[in-house]
């Protein structure tokens, strides 16, 4: 991606140097399980709070921690791809009438409490509504690479623009509205609402790089194939497959690999946001 001379954002909340710890509990499996199906851009806190229950809890402590010469760089990327959101999703409201109120982003290193509760490392990036912050450790850009062969600074800024689409969501009302559905419905249903939101967050990061390259001239040759290689990756069949070897499709929270890859193009193709209405479909034609 082209950033060079873009601004960095105002509303990062950086909490590396404030603690950290060591992990208890998961053997490596489980660690793995964990880390990929909990990841899977999913921006629902209940899913980081699970893992918290599992007992993959840190323990603080104090701050000898110095970030390295490459997670600087990530920090400063990082703020320059939320910057990014923040010029596109601003204006984006502003065409329907509209005023955007940008989320924070809070890098910490190892663990972290927010509005939602207490998170690991290892829980991935997750928005929290309750106060209105993206959430991640930039190690998971190394895991991204080591685990699940995805990299790339157009796979990076997927992660992130995805994580603020569920922050769009909550702002037009769409998180909420789904969050109470899904409280008064089977698990199997709740699943497929959350496919829903989901792929919604796929769209709408489509439609952050759709407008950022056009206001910026961002992306280069190869920068869409590494969005679609990661959303293939992080499908929940591909993910199960790789956890388990088969698929229980009942248990979906966020969409087939196929799913994701169709909706993150839409976005890019289309630009418009009244194209991604993932609820009025039927289910299975998503």
């Amino acid at each position: 991606m082209r950033l060079d001379g873009r601004r960095t954002s105002s509303h990062v909340d950086d909490r590396r140097r404030m603690g950290g710890g060591k992990k208890a509990g998961l053997g490596l499996g489980g660690l793995v399980v964990v880390a990929l199906i909990t990841w899977l851009l999913g921006g629902n806190p209940l899913s980081v709070l699970q893992y918290a229950d599992l007992g993959g809890v840190l323990t603080e402590q104090g701050g000898n921690y110095e970030p390295t010469a490459e997670e600087e760089a990530l920090a400063k990327f990082s703020s320059q791809i939320l910057a990014g959101t923040e010029d596109v999703w601003t204006k984006e409201f502003q065409k329907m009438g509209l005023t955007y109120e940008p989320p924070r982003l809070v890098l910490f290193n190892g663990s972290v409490q927010s509005g939602c509760g207490g998170a690991t490392a290892s829980s991935g990036p997750f928005y929290c509504s309750a106060d209105q912050s993206v959430y991640i450790d930039l190690s998971f850009f190394t895991q991204m690479k080591r685990q699940l062969g995805a990299d790339g600074d157009f796979a990076y800024a997927y992660v992130i623009a995805h994580e603020v689409g569920h922050h769009v969501q909550y702002l037009l009302g769409i998180l909420d509205d789904a969050h109470q559905q899904m409280s008064r419905v089977s698990e199997k249903e709740s699943n497929r609402i959350s496919v829903r939101l989901e792929l919604q967050a796929d769209f709408f990061a489509g439609i952050w790089a759709y407008h950022d390259n056009r206001m910026f001239g961002s992306l280069e040759e190869g920068d869409i194939e590494e969005g679609i290689n990661v959303s293939s990756k992080i499908g929940d069949d591909y993910l199960q497959k790789q956890a388990q070897g088969y698929t229980v499709p009942d248990a979906f929270n966020h969409g087939t690999s196929a799913q994701r890859v169709r909706w993150l193009k839409k976005g890019l193709a289309s630009g418009r946001i009244g194209d991604g209405d993932t609820f009025s479909p039927n289910y299975n034609d998503l």
